[in-house]
């Protein structure tokens, strides 16, 4: 089960990441480290964790889950 998760984490971190570059190309000044994410790594499903900031959450939600999830539900954990 160890192994399971940390091979999801190593999939997921270069999506998220790419995603947040995507989506914040035009302020340098960003810090990611305000991002929190829940991971049901079962289901293999991300969610934006409320402890991200919701104006940063505001940005993202309209594409998050099709881009990470592959489907166009919102997740807010």
């Amino acid at each position: 089960m160890k192994k399971a998760r940390i091979d999801l984490e190593y999939r997921l971190r270069p999506r998220i990441t790419r995603f947040l570059l995507s989506q914040f190309a035009e302020d340098y000044q960003i810090d990611f480290s305000s991002f929190h994410f829940d991971v049901d790594w079962k289901n293999q499903w991300v969610w934006i964790s409320e402890k991200t900031p919701h104006h940063f959450i505001e940005k993202i939600k309209v594409d998050f889950d099709n881009e990470i999830n592959g489907s166009h539900l919102f997740s807010v954990a």
